[in-house]
């Protein structure tokens, strides 16, 4: 799998919605001794666990069903090859949020809602970029 600075190496990674994601990000670090691998704004970040990491972002009702409201959590899944997981999840009934798309971040991904309609991000590094080449501020984790 490529790499990309944008992006950790771990292969399943959560992501958190929290009303106010600086105060969750200072607290994330405090209490359970995690460290940002970069920030986006007040809205997005990347937390170092380990050899893991977590997303923590802001509320987003984009992906939320109607009637719900805003969704709580998704996960992230690192993929070899985005396109080929789209079609075959599509082809088994999974409802596509987004179809595959090329990001300034080096990644292509795409949603999911599975049949639960749980939230899943599936994601192909396309190449290594730096966080500060799209906006994004590097921490001091790898």
């Amino acid at each position: 799998m490529l790499q990309n600075r944008s992006m950790p190496g771990s292969t399943v990674i959560p992501e958190l919605v929290y009303p106010d994601v600086v105060a969750a990000v200072d607290w994330l670090c405090a209490a359970f001794g995690f460290s940002v691998r970069w920030r986006a704004g007040g809205h997005r970040a990347q937390l170092a666990v380990g050899d893991g990491c977590v997303i923590a972002s802001e509320p987003d009702d984009l992906f939320a069903a109607p009637g719900d409201g805003p969704y709580s959590h998704s996960v992230m899944v690192r993929v070899e090859d985005a396109d080929t997981h789209h079609a075959r999840a599509r082809e088994h009934g999974a409802v596509i949020l987004q179809a595959p798309t090329d990001f300034p971040y080096g990644e292509r991904q795409y949603a999911a809602a599975d049949l639960a309609g749980h939230r899943w991000w599936f994601s192909q590094s396309i190449a290594d970029v730096a966080p500060e080449s799209w906006g994004g501020v590097s921490g001091p984790a790898p």
